[in-house]
C-alpha cells in the first residue's frame, strides 16, 4: 500500500523509517557536500568560458592587428617600388611648368585696366633705337614728290631713290592722311598681331579686339579665326605677293591697307590694280592678285624710313653695303617698328617660330620652316631683336615668344 500524500510505502512508516524532512545528519552532510561540489564545478566552468572568450577576443584583435600590419607593409612596399616613378613624373611636370613660364616673357593685362603711361614707350625706345624720333610721317605724302622732290639716299626698300616717277602716280590716287579717329585718341594702345602658330587655339580674339589700334600682317585671315585672332583690323601691312585675294572679307570697312614697298614693281602693281590697267605678271617671286577689290581712299604707302630704322637700328645691318646685302626685315618686325613710333602701349601676339622644322609656322595654313629656306629674312636675327625689346620692356607679349 502506498501513501499517496508522502510517496513512501506504508510498511516503511510502520517500521519507523523517517521521511524526507527527517533525514539523518550524515545524509544531509553528504547532500550539502554534493551541492558545494556542483556549485564549485559550475563556477569553474563559467571561469573557463570567460577565459575562452577572452582568448578568442585577444586572438581576433591580434589577427586584426596582424592584418593591418600586413596591409601597411604591402602599401609601403608598393610605394617603395613606384617611388622613383612618382618622383620622375613630378620632376617632368615641374620642368614643363618652368619651361612654359620661362618662354612667357610677359603676360596679358586686361586692356580696360591698363593705365596709359604717356612717353614711356618713347623713353624706352630711345634706349634701344639711336636718334629715336617721332617726327617722320607714317605714310608717304604727295606733296613731298610733287612740289618738292625730297631726295632719298637709298633705293627701295629703304628709300625711294629712282622710283619717284611711278610713286608720284600712285600717290595721286591714294591717300596719306591719318584718320581723325586715330588722331583724336588720348592713348594709343596698340596690338601688333603676327601670323604665328601660337595663336592657334589661343582664345585671344576678345582681348585683341579691345585695343585701340590692331595692326595685322600680309594675308593672315580673320574670317573663321575670330575667337583666336579677333576681328578688328586698324591697319594691315602687306606687299603684292602677300596681299589677300579678298580684302573686303578679311578687313573692316575703315581698315588702312598699308603697302610696304620692297621694289619698284610693287608700285606698278598698285597702279595697275587701282587704275584697272593691264596687269603686270613678271617681276614677282609669287603671282600677286590680278583682281584686288580695295577702296583707294583706304590705301596708304608706308614711309620707307621705318624699313631703314628696322634694318639699321634693330637688326644692325650695314646700310653702306646694301648692294651686297641680301637680308631684308620681315613685315612683322617693320610693323613693330611702326608701332614704336606711333603708339603709347605696344603689345605683340603671334610672333616667333616653332622649334621643330616639321611644325607649321602659321595659325591658318600648313607651311613649315622649310618654305623660308630661300627667303631673304634672317628669322633668328629678328628673334634676338624682339627678345631684347621684351627684356627692356619696350614691348610686351600677349602669347609667348
Amino acid at each position: 500500500m502506498i501513501n499517496t500524500r508522502r510517496g513512501y510505502p506504508a510498511s516503511s512508516q510502520a517500521a519507523g523509517v523517517a521521511g524526507p524532512l527527517k533525514r539523518s545528519p550524515a545524509r544531509r552532510l553528504a547532500q550539502l557536500r554534493h551541492l558545494r561540489i556542483r556549485r564549485i564545478t559550475f563556477e569553474r566552468m563559467e571561469e573557463t568560458e570567460e577565459k575562452h572568450s577572452a582568448l578568442e577576443v585577444a586572438d581576433s584583435s591580434c589577427n586584426e592587428s596582424k592584418s593591418h600590419k600586413t596591409i601597411l607593409h604591402l602599401l609601403i612596399k608598393m610605394i617603395n617600388k613606384s617611388r622613383w616613378k612618382i618622383l620622375g613624373v613630378l620632376a617632368i611636370f615641374l620642368v614643363m611648368v618652368w619651361y612654359t613660364k620661362s618662354r612667357e616673357e610677359s603676360f596679358y593685362f586686361p586692356v580696360q585696366k591698363m593705365t596709359c603711361p604717356l612717353g614711356e614707350v618713347e623713353k624706352k625706345a630711345a634706349q634701344f633705337i639711336a636718334n629715336y624720333t617721332r617726327e617722320h610721317p607714317l605714310f608717304l605724302q604727295l606733296k613731298d614728290y610733287f612740289w618738292v622732290k625730297t631726295p632719298s639716299p637709298y633705293e627701295l626698300p629703304y628709300g625711294t631713290k629712282g622710283s619717284e616717277e611711278i610713286l608720284l602716280r600712285v600717290l595721286a590716287i591714294t591717300s596719306y592722311a591719318l584718320p581723325e579717329s586715330l588722331q583724336s585718341l588720348k592713348c594709343r594702345r596698340c596690338a601688333v598681331v603676327g601670323n604665328g602658330h601660337r595663336l592657334r587655339n589661343s582664345s585671344m580674339g576678345e582681348a585683341i579686339n579691345k585695343y585701340d589700334v590692331v595692326i595685322r600682317l600680309n594675308n593672315a585671315p580673320v574670317y573663321g579665326y575670330e575667337s583666336d585672332v579677333g576681328s578688328k583690323t586698324t591697319m594691315r601691312l602687306f606687299y603684292p605677293e602677300s596681299a589677300h585675294f579678298n580684302p573686303q572679307r578679311e578687313n573692316n570697312p575703315d581698315t588702312l591697307l598699308v603697302l610696304v614697298p620692297f621694289k619698284p614693281m610693287d608700285f606698278q602693281w598698285m597702279e595697275t590694280i587701282l587704275h584697272d590697267k593691264k596687269r603686270v605678271r613678271k617681276g614677282f617671286w609669287k603671282q600677286p592678285p590680278l583682281i584686288w577689290d580695295a577702296n583707294p581712299e583706304q590705301v596708304r604707302i608706308l614711309n620707307p624710313y621705318f624699313m631703314e630704322i628696322t634694318a639699321a637700328k634693330l637688326l644692325k645691318l650695314p646700310m653702306k653695303q646694301l648692294k651686297k646685302l641680301k637680308q631684308k626685315p620681315t613685315t612683322g618686325l617693320v610693323a613693330i617698328t611702326l608701332a614704336l613710333h606711333f603708339c603709347d602701349i605696344v603689345h605683340i601676339a603671334g610672333f616667333g617660330y616653332p622649334d621643330s622644322k616639321k611644325q607649321t609656322i602659321h595659325y591658318y595654313e600648313q607651311v613649315t620652316l622649310k618654305s623660308m629656306t630661300g627667303s631673304e629674312h634672317n628669322i633668328s636675327h629678328e628673334a634676338l631683336a624682339i627678345k631684347k625689346m621684351l627684356e627692356l620692356g619696350v614691348i610686351k607679349n600677349l602669347t609667348y615668344f
